[in-house]
């Protein structure tokens, strides 16, 4: 038992170059013996959502309308890469929007908040 506490415990030294790594350090490193980036290093191009007009939700909500047949809806939408859910909130979208547009405007002046600022000091400067 004494002959286990007094072994010497063997040093690790790290190579400098990537070849003499192993392979499982050359992979948790990235081939590179020290922490430095190197100097081929790529830019990767960071992926961006899709953003979609206004014209292009119509078109899409017209699309899932014309689908009728069993599993059709799920083939238009995995063809232009949308989700329900998407096509659930363009269409309240367009629904509040078209409500905005149908309803009644007010004709007339629009009124001017100064001058109704100044009818109220008047009115009460005169009580």
């Amino acid at each position: 038992m004494n002959t286990l506490l007094e072994s010497p415990i063997p040093s690790v030294s790290v190579p400098s170059s990537p070849e003499a790594l192993p392979q499982g350090a050359r992979r948790a490193t990235g081939g590179r013996a020290s922490g430095a980036p190197s100097a081929d290093s790529e830019v990767v191009a960071v992926a961006r959502r899709c953003q979609f007009s206004a014209s292009q939700k119509r078109a899409l909500v017209a699309g899932t309308d014309r689908c009728k047949s069993t599993g059709e809806l799920g083939a238009f939408m995995r063809r232009e890469r949308i989700y329900s859910s998407m096509l659930s909130i363009w269409g309240k979208q367009m629904e509040t929007s078209d409500r905005a547009a149908l309803a009644p405007k007010r004709r007339g002046p629009k009124p001017d908040p100064a001058a109704q600022h100044v009818q109220q000091l008047n009115w009460i400067g005169t009580s």
